[in-house]
């Protein structure tokens, strides 16, 4: 009986899931060895400068911050048109980024930032704080009033209830937030190719497409490195933090 369980076990369970391991890993081991190989024969000796045209900073955290506090205001406090504003700031977000980017180019250029960094963290705010902002009020709803005034009524300011009590509690909406807007930071396009025109600047969607395709020429092994810089941190970033982010997610739901 014991072996034919562990038979049966190997059948329909180990080698069905080796299989699905190494079908899901495949992909990123090939980008990994084309890395390393010439373009004419994919063979190459391992290069880690082709890995350096593709770092970008990005204004996940100042989103993220922004509308934490945005969100915890328009779901706690108690003043008119709180609701309406809620509502006012989802839509915002679904302004479609096409519409957006001409008068955004316009300020930018007034500023001269661009072709910097400092051109992407401030527009890519523009779609961050309402998505945040969005989420996070539907988390803070979902979280009893009653843990609040409770600590209002032991002396605690609304600030330290809010920091000590509730943003401790929300660190499920909070983390959900912050995967939704590094993604979402990660892999803009539109701002990037019109903000940003130095091959170094570039970030990776842009950089990719731009500057490593030239007609019909390929040039595989940068190609591939853009390619695991892209998909790698968020690969990461949702194998770590799952559970917050699908709790995080249904708090929102709920809310």
């Amino acid at each position: 009986m014991i072996e034919g369980a562990l038979w049966r076990k190997w059948v329909f369970y180990n080698i069905p899931l080796i299989l699905f391991v190494f079908v899901l890993l495949f992909p990123f081991y090939w980008m990994i060895i084309t890395t390393f190989r010439p373009d004419g024969e994919l063979y190459r000796p391992w290069n880690a400068a082709n890995y350096m045209p593709f770092w970008t900073n990005n204004p996940t955290i100042i989103s993220l911050f922004c509308g934490v506090l945005a969100g915890y205001a328009l779901a706690r406090l108690n003043f008119p048109y709180a609701g309406s504003l809620g509502t006012v700031i989802f839509v915002t977000y679904l302004v479609p980024q096409t519409l957006l980017f001409i008068p955004l180019a316009q300020i930018i250029r007034n500023f001269e930032l661009g072709d910097t960094p400092w051109s992407l963290i401030l527009t890519y705010p523009t779609f961050l704080i309402p998505f945040c902002t969005w989420l996070m009020m539907g988390y803070f709803k979902a979280i009893p009033k009653e843990l609040e005034e409770c600590a209002r009524i032991d002396g605690a300011s609304r600030w330290k209830a809010m920091l000590y009590i509730v943003i401790p509690v929300a660190v499920p909406g909070i983390l959900s937030s912050g995967i939704i807007a590094f993604t979402l930071s990660w892999n803009e396009f539109i701002y990037a190719l019109v903000f940003l025109s130095s091959p170094d600047q570039k970030t990776v969607p842009v950089g990719v497409t731009s500057e490593l395709i030239r007609g019909d020429v390929f040039f595989w092994g940068p190609l591939m490195a853009g390619a695991l810089l892209g998909s790698i941190p968020v690969a990461i970033v949702y194998s770590f933090f799952v559970e917050h982010y699908v709790s995080g997610l249904t708090g929102s739901v709920k809310g």
